[in-house]
This record gives C-alpha cells, sequence and structure tokens, in this order.
C-alpha cells in the first residue's frame, strides 16, 4: 500500500500573503506543516506542492521534496491531483491515497493521519475521510475562517458551511459546534474523479472544496480527532499558534533537524 501525503501551500493567500513562509520560533510555517506530516509511520513520502520559487526552494533546502504545480488552482485539492500525477510520473510509483495536509497547520500530529487513513484500510467502500474536531467558543462557531460541519448518525457530512451551522436562533444555544480539520485522505482514483468534476455552487458560495462531493450525491466520511489544532487563517492565528507551539511537545524532536 503506497500512501503519501501532499501538502498544497501558496504564497497569494488574499487573507495573509506570504503565510507558508511565516516565521514561527525560528521556521517557516510550511517547515513545520512537512517535518511534523514527516514523522508518520503509516506514509511512504511527503510532498509540498507549490506553485512558488520561494517554498519550493525552502522545501528542497531542508531536504523535503517539492513539487511545482500551475498558478491556477482555485483548490487545494485541484493542486494536489496535478502534483500526485507528477509524482507518479516522475518517480514511476503508483499511489493508492493521497493525504491532502493544508499547509496552514502547523500544529498537525503524525497520528492524525492514522486517525484519517485507517478507516479506508478497515473499509474499501470510504473512498475519502475528513478529520473533524470540537470548536470550544461561540468566537471560533461564529469566525468565518473556521470551516463548520454538521453530520448524519452514521458521522457522513451533510454540509459544510463557514456559518454557524446548526443554527442556535431558534433558542437551543447547546448545539454540536464542530469543525472541519484539514487532514484529508482520498483514494488515488476518487481523487482524480474528483478532481474531473466541475466546481459546484454551494462549493464555489461557501468556498469549501468537500460541498463538491456532497452536491455529486456522495459521502464524506468524517472521523473524530483527538488531537488539538489550530489553522492560520490570519496574522492573529499566527501569534495563537506561536504561543501554543512554544509548549508542544513535537516541536523539540524535529527543531533540531
Amino acid at each position: 500500500m503506497n500512501i503519501i501525503s501532499i501538502i498544497p501551500a501558496r504564497m497569494g493567500s488574499s487573507r495573509f500573503p506570504g503565510k507558508p513562509m511565516a516565521d514561527i520560533l525560528g521556521m517557516p510555517m510550511i517547515g513545520h506543516v512537512y517535518k511534523r506530516v514527516k514523522m508518520s509511520k503509516l506514509l511512504s513520502e511527503v510532498y509540498v506542492a507549490t506553485c512558488d520559487d520561494e517554498i519550493f526552494d525552502y522545501i528542497e533546502s531542508i531536504g523535503g521534496k517539492a513539487v511545482m504545480t500551475s498558478d491556477c488552482h482555485e483548490r487545494c485539492s485541484d493542486r494536489c491531483a496535478e502534483a500526485m500525477l507528477k509524482i507518479e510520473k516522475d518517480e514511476n510509483i503508483n499511489v493508492d491515497i493521497m493525504v491532502m495536509v493544508q499547509g496552514d497547520e502547523p500544529l498537525t500530529f503524525p497520528q492524525m493521519i492514522d486517525e484519517a487513513v485507517v478507516p479506508m484500510l478497515e473499509d474499501k467502500t470510504v473512498i475519502i475521510t475528513n478529520l473533524v474536531a470540537d470548536l470550544h467558543t461561540i468566537k471560533e462557531f461564529e469566525d468565518p475562517n473556521e470551516v463548520k460541519v454538521v453530520m448524519d448518525k452514521k458521522n457522513n457530512a451533510l454540509y459544510f458551511s463557514r456559518e454557524p451551522i446548526p443554527s442556535r436562533k431558534k433558542g437551543i444555544l447547546d448545539v454540536p459546534m464542530k469543525k472541519q480539520v484539514c487532514v484529508i485522505p482520498f483514494t488515488r482514483d476518487f481523487l482524480l474523479q474528483y478532481n474531473e468534476m466541475e466546481q459546484t455552487p454551494l462549493e464555489i458560495i461557501e468556498s469549501v472544496d468537500m460541498m463538491r462531493i456532497l452536491e455529486n450525491g456522495m459521502k464524506v466520511k468524517m472521523i473524530p480527532t483527538q488531537y488539538e489544532t489550530k489553522a492560520v487563517d490570519t496574522k492573529e492565528d499566527l501569534e495563537r499558534v506561536v504561543d501554543m507551539m512554544r509548549v508542544d511537545r513535537l516541536v523539540k524532536e524535529y527543531e533540531c533537524h
């Protein structure tokens, strides 16, 4: 079983330009993501997919593998599909599962890869999974940078939104507050199938890749994670993540390597 991870990253974020190279404890954020994902024993290899020379050169400078992709991709999953096909061709390999890990998740734990992938290994009908975690405050619940998700009784996603769902406006205040965590394994063939689908209306409205799958009548299996993470969407997020990483137990294992 050849399981690889691809980390999409680009400098042109509208909310935080240049954020993959933002400094966290003396290392660019993309370096933290790469080194932490690389610690997963389930993965055959880890790659960074980018359209920017600065990111490409940095990853190669630390002994990592980087893949140059088009600068026209609107969705991270599209960038990963292009990168995966290049990897297969250049390295003469066949990929079975591609795990997409966002380049703005510097608190990713390698065990999260296992959490997301094992359900696919145990049930061959599962073609994609997505980690899900609790939101702890109303502020987070109402933050449009946090992608919320509601699920059915079998933990399949019903809807993803940047709005606070389910609603608290009818007086029920104790609602499940869940966020998407962007560790997302695809089977190889489904990633390519997904990549051939046209963008869908709700995917565009919500700016959430996974809506393309739901709008085409397919399932996204949501897997709870026990790990506390925080994506970096703004400079304020970066400050919070820096504080969290000062006491993070993994940093010392890779910061000198």
